[in-house]
């Protein structure tokens, strides 16, 4: 459904002649296509799509750190521009306090102790955002949750 919406935002971008978004989605359609060649798969399933458009999404923000560093603002702009369009196409992020509650319901639910376990609670966690916040911020709140239960 995903792969679906973005392959046909592509041809309207190519119509109407949108070439920031028809590049963009470019890129996104060929990293799809590979991921599906990749995975033996006719088309991906939304978190395969999710997986890939977080990808692009990562190899965006750290072109736009080097281009900072190297003073090529206007590079910077092009790919600060890309990136809100990739990120159009994710779910809506899950607030703060909602992510909180998803990981003390994983801790329970676990019996994590401490630290060793946060292995367990990761995967009971990554299960039910998936694509919908940050992994490396889930992640901290993790190890932040943990680091209090420890004696």
């Amino acid at each position: 459904m995903l792969e679906g919406k973005i392959f046909n935002d592509y041809k309207e971008a190519m119509k109407n002649r949108d070439t920031l978004k028809s590049s963009a989605l470019s890129f996104l359609r060929a990293s799809l296509i590979n991921a599906a060649i990749e995975k033996k798969k006719k088309n991906l399933d939304d978190n395969d799509c999710i997986a890939v458009i977080k990808k692009q999404i990562k190899q965006r923000q750290d072109s736009i750190e080097q281009f900072q560093r190297g003073n090529r603002q206007d590079l910077a702009d092009k790919e600060t521009k890309e990136l809100e369009i990739l990120k159009s196409y994710l779910p809506p992020e899950l607030p703060l306090e909602e992510l909180k509650k998803i990981i003390e319901e994983a801790v329970a639910l676990t019996a994590a102790q401490d630290m060793k376990d946060m292995g367990k609670v990761m995967k009971e966690v990554t299960a039910k955002i998936t694509g919908r916040a940050d992994s490396k911020l889930v992640s901290d709140l993790v190890r932040e949750r943990l680091s209090k239960t420890a004696p």
